[in-house]
């Protein structure tokens, strides 16, 4: 390759393929290697739609929700991610959402806009219901030539921008009551049936969880235990395993997930008027790095309107 990268993008792309915690490997050396799946930490509690396409429009009003993700601060190169939802309820037992992702690492930038129908059926129990949805997304990866330090001609670079843009599909569903959840969802269908696997999104191959929730008092809400079992291609499987409290009527909440990867999510949040919740988290380095980067830092905002 004829463009030479400068000493710490150089270093954080061999982090990126040594340690497999973002989502996608090699960015810098234009491959196709995968790094192990690190969901956006809203996905646990604040904001399931991100990894479940069946909660789409599962409650009344609409839902707007976004986050920011910053990972190794103070390397250059080092990846941004961020996310936005938005979902409602549009009656008939019909839900729709947007999804959107974006993600820079290095020279690569990705981004994936996904369209979700979600209908929700009712069972005998009208607190009972089956949720399906069904995300068809937009996929697009592109290097960023103002960051290139060499020769911005070079062949190999325009060879990949080139590269067609291709579809995805994800399906999801999920059973809930007022206090059990339990979900499951498969965010790459093309991938999985045809074996071509473009690695946008980190390469999960499925999404697993299952949450109680605990009314306990006045003073604290809910107590709410929740496991996740992620399978992610060409890495061992992951297991997450957490609580999230909320206190006060659901006014603030603190919350912790385990991930089997050998890090830790931690965050704090509040909820104005039922109408604006801020989720602030950090999530330690995975195993095998954390001697030499920070770990990630995340904020999640959500509102909830018409309710």
């Amino acid at each position: 390759m004829s463009y030479k990268l400068n000493i710490r993008s150089l270093i954080v792309s061999s982090l990126l393929l040594a340690a497999g915690i973002t989502q996608q490997a090699g960015a810098q050396s234009l491959s196709n290697a995968q790094a192990l799946l690190e969901p956006s930490g809203t996905q646990f509690f604040q904001n399931q739609y991100l990894g479940n396409p069946a909660f789409a429009g599962m409650e009344e009003g609409v839902r707007i929700n976004g986050a920011y993700r910053r990972q190794w601060t103070g390397i250059d190169g080092a990846p941004v991610t961020k996310f936005f939802t938005a979902d409602a309820a549009f009656g008939n037992r019909v839900g729709g959402g947007l999804n959107v992702f974006n993600d820079v690492a290095g020279l690569i930038n990705r981004t994936r806009v996904a369209l979700t129908y979600a209908y929700h059926l009712p069972l005998t129990n009208p607190d009972q219901q089956l949720h399906f949805g069904l995300s068809l997304a937009w996929n697009v990866q592109r290097i960023d030539y103002k960051n290139v330090n060499g020769e911005a001609i070079d062949p190999s670079l325009g060879a990949f921008n080139r590269r067609d843009d291709y579809f995805e599909a994800e399906y999801g569903m999920a059973y809930t009551d007022t206090r059990l959840t339990l979900q499951a969802s498969i965010p790459n269908i093309r991938t999985l049936v045809t074996g071509d696997d473009k690695a946008v999104n980190g390469g999960g191959i499925f999404f697993t969880a299952a949450s109680y929730k605990f009314a306990v008092n006045d003073a604290i809400s809910s107590i709410e235990p929740k496991i996740c079992y992620r399978g992610v291609r060409g890495y061992d499987n992951i297991l997450d395993a957490g609580v999230n409290v909320s206190f006060l009527n659901d006014v603030a909440n603190v919350m912790a997930m385990y991930h089997t990867s050998k890090s830790l999510t931690a965050g704090i949040g509040v909820n104005i008027l039922k109408t604006v919740g801020i989720q602030a988290m950090y999530t330690t380095q995975t195993g095998g790095i954390k001697t030499y980067v920070d770990g990630t830092y995340e904020i999640g905002a959500t509102i909830n309107l018409f309710r």
